[in-house]
């Protein structure tokens, strides 16, 4: 499935809504390190791929801002382990 993710960087947020339910992944940013802090998406719209998609953004813009990351949530340490492709930007 496609989601249309959306960044908020005022807000330090990725977020998609599916079936009228919002979908977060909430970050903060310090000196070129972005600490994923939560990834949320309601039980009924779970088991899609939602979450995977809102981590993929993330790190997809942390690669084009040159930024490490810190998966702060265990969702989004869970998801950059199974994804070596990702492992250059860990902090």
């Amino acid at each position: 499935m496609s989601f249309e993710i959306r960044h908020d960087a005022d807000r330090q947020r990725f977020h998609t809504t599916v079936e009228g339910a919002l979908c977060v992944l909430d970050y903060s940013l310090a000196g070129g390190v972005m600490t994923i802090a939560y990834t949320g998406v309601p039980t009924e719209v779970g088991g899609r791929g939602i979450a995977a998609a809102l981590v993929r953004a993330s790190l997809d813009t942390a690669r084009e801002h040159g930024w490490k990351v810190v998966p702060a949530c265990s969702y989004a340490a869970a998801w950059m382990g199974r994804h070596v492709e990702y492992e250059d930007l860990r902090a």
